[in-house]
């Protein structure tokens, strides 16, 4: 069993599975019989969440030695119901919940499951309806967050709606607390290469011996979506739907190119007109990192120096535009100028390559 699965789920497994009594079960947890029934009755009620009850059924057919990719007994229909790929182990399951809770931490965010759909996505929901998608997520991992409690269902039909849970941003505190050495450092290096100078020579952060900072912002919203907010005197939108949805696209690439073999990404080639990149690390990442980072690095080449640059600090990064204007010495109010041509151009880019709307996602 992967390690990620909860006791009161490897019990109940236990018991229903392979028959085990309540009883040895509390001797070898060194609990009393009760906890173990109460953890028993607790999973049996929520198998009316369709990815909790998917979940269970993966994992029994692990307990039993069965194919955990089969589909569902013969006339039921369970959400997410076609074949995918095997459960995550506890790696990759921390790092692709890391990336999803911190999407779906932000206002509005919902994680949309539809029935035979084999991956789910995140959504940004706004007072006109549904916003610009942020984020996939494979079924495997989707089931497995909504079996520890992350994430709840909220309106049921065709399409299910799951919202994160106390539970899970508890879980984003400790994991984000516990990735965050390595996510300063990981930044630091990037703005520094990003730069085109070493980190002893990139301002403050380049200081001998000093400690690089992390970029702070706010959980709930990203800079793209307050500046998506901002209307002209005739109540326009500053930035189009279509334009939002091109840098939410680019932000998930990044950070899914960062979940492949390294930890910090090169990006220094993307930004070097008539230079090849090449991806670092195996190719074989967690949700085909390496394709990210060859559609992050065709974004990057397509736009070129100066509006690659404003596009990766402040929709990769998540620097607000005062910081972007400080840092590339740009006078003030004049980063979101140059943030909006670059997604004009970038909404060209994927209306050119991937189509409008973007790629299928099941």
């Amino acid at each position: 069993m992967p390690g990620w699965v909860p006791h009161g789920a490897l019990h109940y497994l236990a018991h229903t599975e392979t028959g085990a009594p309540i009883r040895a079960l509390a001797r070898q947890a060194g609990c009393h019989a009760s906890t173990i029934m109460r953890q028993i009755r607790r999973i049996e009620t929520r198998r009316d969440d369709p990815l909790v009850d998917a979940a269970l059924r993966r994992l029994g057919a692990v307990r039993r030695g069965l194919d955990c990719t089969a589909g569902p007994p013969a006339g039921k229909t369970v959400t997410m119901n076609k074949r995918s790929a095997q459960l995550p182990d506890e790696m990759t399951f921390a790092a692709e919940a890391l990336r999803v809770l911190r999407r779906l931490h932000e206002t509005g965010a919902v994680l949309a499951v539809a029935e035979g759909m084999e991956n789910a996505v995140v959504v940004r929901e706004t007072e006109t309806g549904p916003g610009a998608r942020t984020a996939v997520v494979d079924s495997a991992v989707a089931q497995a967050m909504a079996l520890k409690d992350w994430i709840a269902p909220g309106s049921t039909g065709r399409v299910t709606r799951y919202h994160i849970t106390s539970a899970g941003r508890g879980a984003l505190r400790r994991m984000m607390a516990e990735q965050g050495e390595t996510s300063a450092g990981g930044f630091a290096e990037d703005r520094a290469t990003f730069s085109g100078m070493p980190c002893d020579q990139s301002g403050e952060e380049g200081k001998a011996g000093a400690q690089p900072r992390r970029s702070r912002y706010c959980l709930s919203e990203s800079p793209l979506s307050a500046l998506a907010r901002r209307r002209d005197k005739s109540g326009t939108p500053f930035l189009e739907q279509g334009m939002v949805h091109a840098g939410e696209r680019l932000r998930e690439d990044f950070e899914l190119a960062q979940m492949g073999g390294s930890i910090t990404q090169n990006w220094d080639n993307f930004l070097t007109p008539g230079a090849k990149p090449t991806a670092r690390g195996d190719n074989s990442g967690v949700m085909a990192a390496a394709e990210a980072r060859k559609r992050v690095a065709d974004a990057m080449a397509d736009l070129g120096p100066g509006l690659s640059d404003v596009v990766l600090r402040c929709c990769c990064y998540l620097e607000g535009l005062e910081t972007t204007e400080k840092r590339l010495g740009w006078s003030a109010r004049s980063g979101k100028i140059v943030l909006r041509i670059a997604l004009m151009r970038l909404k060209r880019h994927y209306d050119e390559t991937v189509g409008p709307g973007g790629p299928m996602i099941g």
